[in-house]
């Protein structure tokens, strides 16, 4: 029987080069998304791949989304919970409506989608990769409610892989670092580029392919013992210490 993974934030980007991997590789990939248009987008250049319109930052929306499943394919083998929003800015300008805005899709949606398909992928003894981020393991300039978002996001994988390891159920992070994306390409100057490229011990930004690799191989069984795990694919970002570029030269 084909395997089935249900991507988040998958509409473009990380999630949907993911979605292309799992796909190579035999599963029926389900995209899910809150934005229409890039929705319809991805699904016209990838048919292959079944779309659900939804935003997880809505509460009822775990319910909803367990059911199609359940109706249309009986199962549930991944979950890759990729959905986020970001709000860059300092710390005394981040208020209520922006801190809760963080939280809503990249938190609290996370972890009820969560929980109403955990009896689906105990059923298959599936398998769930949560994207943290960089920034949840170190601090980072304007990012206190993503970053804490994020870093709450990496004791939620271990809370649930602790919890739901007993019905074979595998629950790991990736973190990614800097990644080529078109939005960071977008808002990214070339001395932040610069900066970054400093920074990286690889010296460069990774690529949406790399993390969607890393986020199959967890879903995998090739990674059939690894759980409760937080995997940063940064090119060595979280790894420097002080770093001193001009001692490379």
């Amino acid at each position: 029987m084909t395997q089935v993974a249900l991507i988040t934030g998958a509409a473009r980007g990380i999630g949907l080069a993911s979605a292309q991997v799992f796909h190579e590789n035999g599963y029926q990939v389900i995209l899910l998304d809150r934005d229409q248009d890039a929705l319809e987008a991805a699904i016209a250049d990838f048919p292959q791949a079944v779309p659900l319109l939804f935003d997880i930052a809505d509460p009822q929306a775990g319910g909803l989304i367990a059911a199609q499943i359940k109706d249309k394919f009986g199962r549930l083998d991944c979950l890759v919970n990729n959905a986020g929003v970001a709000d860059f800015g300092p710390i005394e300008t981040c208020d209520q409506t922006a801190w809760r805005r963080i939280m809503e899709t990249n938190l609290d949606g996370m972890f009820y989608l969560t929980q109403s398909l955990t009896p689906l992928l105990k059923e298959a003894r599936g398998s769930i990769v949560n994207i943290a981020s960089i920034s949840g393991l170190r601090a980072s300039t304007l990012r206190v409610a993503y970053g804490t978002s994020k870093a709450a996001v990496i004791h939620l994988t271990k809370q649930q892989a602790v919890e739901l390891g007993e019905y074979g159920i595998r629950v790991n992070a990736v973190a990614p670092g800097p990644v080529r994306t078109k939005l960071a390409m977008a808002v990214h100057t070339q001395d932040i580029i610069d900066a970054y490229h400093d920074a990286i011990p690889l010296n460069r930004y990774g690529s949406e392919r790399e993390l969607g690799e890393v986020i199959y191989f967890l879903c995998s069984d090739k990674a059939s013992y690894v759980t409760g795990q937080v995997l940063a694919v940064d090119g060595g970002f979280e790894a420097t210490g002080v770093g001193l570029p001009a001692l490379r030269q």
